[in-house]
């Protein structure tokens, strides 16, 4: 038998807020997290703006010497990972940690690390580069590293699937628990790639927005006047427990993960499938591993990207499975606020459905001010709104054709 698998603890560093309960209230709240770039010059950048954390001290989560020798992505990683362990309440001490793992990846990885090492090679030579180069860089050591510094012995791995990442890492380490392989494990996603290099890439393939004059207003998903993402940066760590270990020590349960879905568009590596097709079955996964119908999901939190073709392709997506049920869901989308994470935005959009749930509240899509025709579905606009919020799936969908969806529904003993 399947074992059920619950959310019992959070960590979130994001551009509007450091910790779960800032996150929380700014999501409520509607505050725009994106601001002018401040950490390095982008004048000759057609985006100028970005979702970037403000006042992360890494020297409160870790030693400031080991924080020097690694990459921004690993200090937010490791940082959510003391956060959710913290709110879980768990006693490592008291716990046999060879059944506790870790899947927490990134979409690209250590960018900033890279970015600097290749300025060192070409100004001064490959003597200067530094010892700590390469493992300050690579995708895996989220992960890697956050199984070292709590001694976690369970299984530990690295999902990297574009923006699908977090989204990927939480539903493979529900699977782990979920088949015995573990009764704890540390999940989520983490990115830190607002660099020079990252965002002239992303401005080349025209994708990002270039309203520069009014960045609180540039992320607008679903908007008529939508004209494309804004890269933001930060970590979301969820605590997963099989449900007979999370009640033995008496935890607080904040959400079940009941569902899970995972497909390929197999159509292009940047654009996704036409009229979301794969996205459409890849949601439908999810709701059938939970044992659900479509008509029990209350709220979606979309993928949400503020670009003209996924918006127009979830919204077709969505309505071709939910049929008429779609005209009832309440849709809203977590980028209007923290802009694009990458790969980190399914570890903080599932903390954020997982507080929809637990709190019965949907927090809003800001920005939505023109309605775009074809986009006719309650997106929430503007405002938070209080509803009943028994079931709630969440959407990633990356660069490849990744497609991934959780579903979290309110624990009922």
């Amino acid at each position: 038998m399947k074992k059920r698998v619950v959310i019992t603890g959070m960590g979130a560093i994001t551009p509007i807020g450091i910790g779960t309960d800032a996150f929380w209230q700014s999501l409520v709240a509607g505050v725009s997290g994106i601001t002018r770039i401040t950490r390095f010059d982008v004048s000759e950048y057609s985006t100028q703006i970005g979702g970037e954390v403000k006042g992360f001290e890494p020297g409160a989560y870790m030693d400031k010497k080991d924080a020097r020798r690694i990459d921004r992505f690993i200090q937010f990683a490791l940082a959510c990972s003391h956060m959710a362990f913290r709110d879980s309440g768990i006693n490592l001490e008291q716990e046999d940690r060879s059944r506790i793992g870790t899947i927490i990846g990134t979409g690209i990885g250590g960018m900033e690390t890279l970015h600097d090492q290749y300025k060192t090679l070409f100004d001064k030579g490959p003597n200067r580069i530094s010892p700590f180069f390469v493992p300050m860089m690579i995708a895996n050591m989220a992960s890697g590293l956050t199984s070292i510094t709590f001694g976690l012995q369970g299984p530990c791995t690295c999902v990297v699937t574009a923006c699908a990442t977090g989204t990927n890492s939480i539903g493979e380490a529900f699977k782990t628990i979920q088949r015995g392989d573990a009764d704890v494990m540390v999940a989520g996603g983490t990115e830190a790639s607002l660099s020079p290099a990252a965002l002239a890439g992303f401005a080349s393939m025209k994708a990002m927005s270039t309203n520069n004059n009014e960045p609180e207003k540039a992320s607008r998903p679903f908007d008529r006047d939508r004209d494309g993402f804004i890269m933001g940066e930060g970590s979301g760590v969820v605590i997963l427990e099989s449900l007979e270990h999370a009640l033995a020590r008496g935890a607080r349960i904040y959400a079940e993960v009941a569902g899970y879905g995972a497909n390929a568009d197999a159509y292009h590596i940047t654009a996704p499938a036409p009229e979301g097709s794969q996205a459409a079955k890849c949601m439908a996964l999810a709701i059938k591993d939970a044992g659900l119908a479509p008509t029990d999901v209350d709220y979606v939190n979309a993928h949400g990207t503020s670009t003209p073709l996924n918006d127009k392709n979830e919204t077709l997506a969505i309505k071709t499975l939910f049929g008429d049920h779609a005209y009832k869901l309440a849709i809203s989308s977590t980028k209007s606020m923290t802009g694009h994470l990458l790969g980190a935005s399914g570890g903080i959009e599932c903390i954020a459905s997982a507080l929809s749930v637990y709190n019965d509240m949907v927090h809003p899509t800001i920005n939505y001010e023109n309605p775009d025709p074809e986009l006719d579905l309650d997106y929430v606009p503007g405002q938070a709104r209080k509803m009943a919020v028994n079931v709630a799936i969440s959407n990633s969908f990356g660069f490849g054709g990744h497609n991934a969806t959780l579903l979290v529904k309110k624990y009922i003993g």
